[in-house]
């Protein structure tokens, strides 16, 4: 498999020449989170497990030193003590400097994700609350219909590529409709969703669109409300700004679209690739619903969760960890973590004791929607073509590795041509009320970028992102 060096941002970065002996370890013998040897995560758990234990000092890009979370036990630790672990990177004793890749992901904002209590429980119960009044049964509903509008666009081909064609579309499709984006919008929010996530060139320009896209939403909302997320953020009792719910809306959309576009991905990866996984299913001893779980123990959407600071001195597994100290949570190194999976093989069928989702406070708000795009997706589209395959051998298949995930690029499927439609999945039964459909008025706003049309801007996309004026 190819899987291309990336920094934190997922794009490419300066590292010594493999042959150097500083390539894996830096000072102190901290292991290094980037270059060549970081292409092959889980055989990089495994040394950096036998080398420290559960708890493993790193560097990441520009030397930054930090302690990686291996062990299962250890990472949930870390998730269920707030009171010792932070989510706020103010606190952290170490000053990036101002073109570290690592600024997107590591810099404070006023979200949910870095905030701790008080601040965080308000913030907190308005986004779970607004995530509670979603129709499950509404979505499923949205999940078949674009699942046949897609399966519809290429069946009669005979090809497809399962990542650009199916999942990413069909996560943004359903994800900005259950948001109040208008439909016409949800496909260029997809697109600048993933440019921004790659961390390209334009990415800045794509964060923009995002944002006039989600500012747009919330000037519609506050004179005519409906049933989606925007209008539930605004009128909550925790009395969100117009900004919270803006930034609260953009990270929705690009966590909630990265990782379910991942979760799908993997999951029909496995499906094309394991035998023994497709006939479990096929024969009816392994639901959809369980196979998710397996692949979330296996290839979660991320490896990495979200970092923590430590509030003081303390020990984690083996090791001292001092104050401000960052501390990654190792999500997929803990899923394979020996002390609770001894053997690989077995199967772990309906466990949801996995890492993926997190766990603790900051547990993931939206994982059932999530699950439910992805579950009844699948289904429907295998349903439609049952002699779906893999159309290249699996060493062929492209992954773009980061600091926070692993992202298969493209799925290449080969399947029996179809005539349009001519197979139909049921739908799932609707409810009494259905979502109602987003109204069709278009606002002008910034175009999306395309990265090879717009010229890179003299700072790193990330320092504007931040609002920090290159040196």
């Amino acid at each position: 498999m190819t899987i291309p060096y990336a920094d934190g941002t997922g794009t490419p970065a300066t590292v010594p020449p493999p042959q150097c002996p500083a390539h894996a370890h830096g000072l102190d013998g901290r292991q290094r989170l980037y270059g060549p040897e970081a292409d092959a995560p889980y055989a990089l758990y495994e040394k950096m497990r036998r080398e420290h234990g559960q708890v493993a000092p790193v560097l990441l890009p520009g030397d930054v030193p930090a302690w990686f979370v291996l062990g299962h036990r250890e990472n949930l630790d870390v998730m269920r003590s707030p009171s010792l672990w932070s989510c706020d990177s103010r606190i952290w004793n170490v000053q990036l400097s101002a073109d570290s890749p690592l600024l997107p992901i590591t810099a404070w904002q006023p979200l949910l994700v870095f905030a701790d209590d008080p601040e965080h429980a308000r913030l907190r119960s308005a986004v779970t609350e607004s995530l509670g009044k979603f129709n499950r049964h509404g979505i499923r509903r949205y999940v078949v219909r674009h699942t046949q509008q897609l399966v519809d666009s290429f069946s009669h081909t005979g090809r497809a590529d399962l990542v650009t064609d199916f999942a990413e579309k069909l996560s943004v499709l359903v994800l900005a409709r259950q948001m109040g984006v208008r439909d016409e919008d949800a496909l260029p929010l997809g697109e600048a969703v993933r440019n921004m996530v790659k961390g390209t060139e334009t990415a800045l320009q794509s964060n923009q669109y995002v944002v006039s896209l989600m500012s747009d939403l919330v000037e519609r909302r506050k004179t005519t409300p409906a049933d989606d997320l925007a209008s539930w953020l605004l009128a909550h009792e925790s009395n969100l700004s117009d900004q919270e719910v803006i930034e609260h809306l953009r990270h929705a959309i690009v966590a909630a679209h990265e990782n379910t576009t991942n979760l799908m991905a993997n999951t029909l990866r496995t499906v094309m690739t394991d035998r023994r996984f497709r006939a479990s299913l096929s024969g009816g001893s392994l639901t959809l619903p369980d196979a998710l779980d397996q692949v979330m123990w296996d290839a979660p959407p991320m490896s990495v969760g979200a970092f923590r600071w430590a509030r003081r001195d303390t020990k984690l597994g083996d090791q001292v960890i001092r104050a401000g100290d960052m501390v990654m949570l190792g999500l997929a190194a803990g899923n394979v973590d020996p002390e609770i999976r001894p053997d690989l093989r077995a199967p772990v069928h309906g466990n949801r004791s996995h890492l993926a989702f997190s766990a603790g406070p900051h547990e993931c708000p939206g994982q059932d929607i999530g699950r439910a795009i992805a579950d009844t997706g699948i289904d429907t589209l295998l349903a439609r073509l049952p002699d779906i395959e893999l159309a290249v051998s699996e060493a062929e298949l492209d992954f773009t590795s980061s600091l926070v995930s692993t992202r298969l690029n493209s799925l290449p499927a080969r399947f029996t041509p179809r005539r349009r439609g001519a197979v139909e999945a049921p739908e799932p039964s609707a409810p009494a009320k259905a979502q109602p459909l987003p109204t069709a008025v278009t606002p002008d706003r910034p175009p999306v970028p395309a990265a090879a049309a717009v010229t890179p801007a003299r700072a790193h996309w990330w320092q504007r992102f931040l609002g920090i004026r290159p040196r």
